[in-house]
């Protein structure tokens, strides 16, 4: 039987970039290079400088997060082939299907990691630290050790994406400053909703392939419990960022109310199922309409 085939026969699936696709897990990506860029508008916005005079930065920026990024999400596909074969919602991978060899995948991984670090040594030394981190976070911390062990690996994981904001940052300005801290703080919290409302969706996929995921070791309800504290955690965050604008402050107190709602709604709900996809929907949206917005308020007039 080839390796990474269920019951010996691949899964239909699409061409190559399907297969790179499922690979980078593209749409993870693109939610993670979205607050590069914030990070690295709002320092030039809090700085008073003009974007027109780091183009050649911001590029090297997005591409070497982007990159490293992607190094991460490959490794950890290569790493996880044998519980992605078991699990429904990770079975078009091409590590399960065959289609891309897993040592071809390794050194893709490889490859990207080692790309984008060279890229982002070109900004600063700072925004290769933090890349650092966020990707020895995932692949070492997440992936290859708390992952299939211990439900806090939805903590450890969150590192990794939370990170992402300093990224941006500190290829303009050092880091130790307030807004890429909460918007650090923003990211990581969220995060585990996020993860939790998947974690519901997956339940069985994730029993299956033995992942200790909070509602598999817990069960649904304490989940419920963790979703809606770190909801109310996000609340008070945005009001440390008031300088960036009125619209900003009244649209993300907003969305926290509503998203407090959905986790309070939770507790009544007879249909775990819909409540965590709504909960799932919500958090997506929320976090491209938070960091989106941070961006078009400080557009210069």
């Amino acid at each position: 039987m080839k390796r990474g085939y269920r019951n010996g026969v691949a899964p239909k699936n699409g061409g190559l970039l399907t297969d790179l696709r499922l690979l980078l897990k593209a749409n993870v990506l693109i939610a993670n290079v979205v607050p590069v860029f914030t990070g690295f508008w709002l320092a030039l916005h809090f700085m008073d400088l003009h974007i027109t005079d780091y183009w050649d930065v911001l590029i090297l920026t997005l591409a070497g997060s982007t990159f490293v990024m992607a190094g991460a999400l490959v490794i950890n596909n290569w790493y996880d082939v044998d519980i992605d074969t078991i699990m429904d919602r990770t079975k078009r991978r091409p590590t399960v299907t065959g289609r891309i060899s897993l040592n071809r995948v390794l050194i893709m991984g490889i490859f990207c990691t080692v790309s984008g670090f060279i890229l982002l040594l070109f900004t600063t030394v700072e925004a290769s630290i933090y890349a650092l981190i966020g990707w020895f976070s995932y692949v070492f911390l997440y992936t290859m050790w708390s992952k299939r062990k211990y439900t806090i690996n939805t903590v450890i994981g969150s590192i990794s994406g939370a990170v992402s904001p300093f990224m941006g940052w500190t290829a303009i300005q050092p880091g130790f400053h307030k807004v890429p801290i909460v918007l650090f703080l923003i990211l990581f919290i969220w995060q585990m909703p996020h993860t939790y409302a998947i974690a519901i969706r997956k339940y069985h996929d994730y029993k299956a392939a033995g992942v200790a995921m909070l509602p598999v070791v817990r069960g649904i309800a304490v989940t419920k419990r963790h979703v809606l504290v770190y909801a109310v955690c996000l609340f008070p965050l945005p009001f440390y960022l008031a300088s960036i604008g009125k619209t900003f402050m009244i649209v993300a107190v907003l969305l926290n109310v509503i998203w407090i709602g959905i986790a309070l709604s939770g507790f009544i709900t007879k249909d775990d199922q819909r409540w965590a996809r709504i909960m799932f929907l919500y958090s997506v949206n929320y976090i491209m309409i938070l960091f989106v917005l941070m961006v078009i308020v400080t557009l210069p007039l």
